[in-house]
């Protein structure tokens, strides 16, 4: 995840990181083992369910971030610099709030919902970080 799916980022490893991330995923359900009884309540399946979770939100803000065709804030995608390499942003495609729809194992089947956010009060400018 830090390496390619951190600060800065490229389509390149986003993509290789999802198809990492999955087989992370596959080879956890394959071969994940649960200590304790099912008879009573038992923390170890607590613990596995929460590194299930954090194998499914680190593959969706990857997929997240290769949707997102711009640099912007602390996240730096390196095909979107200027000749100076300031961040370009691209405020007119991505001005939404999203929420990822869940389809099934299948992560290509998931759905990026938006809602546009409309600015009234303020305007939108580019940041210079140097």
């Amino acid at each position: 995840m830090w390496n390619k799916v951190g600060m800065g980022r490229n389509e390149k490893g986003l993509t290789e990181a999802i198809a990492e991330i999955a087989q992370l995923k596959e080879d956890f359900y394959k071969e994940v083992y649960v200590p304790g009884s099912a008879d009573e309540l038992n923390p170890e399946l607590e613990k596995v369910l929460r590194v299930a979770d954090f194998i499914e939100l680190g593959q969706l803000m990857a997929m997240d971030a290769l949707q997102r065709k711009e640099s912007c804030g602390g996240h730096f995608r390196e095909e979107y610099q200027d000749a100076e390499g300031e961040t370009l942003r691209d405020d007119e495609n991505f001005k939404f709030v999203g929420a990822w729809e869940y389809k099934g194992d299948d992560i290509s089947k998931e759905e990026l919902h938006k809602e546009e956010l409309v600015y009234e009060e303020i305007k939108i400018a580019a940041r210079n970080y140097k």
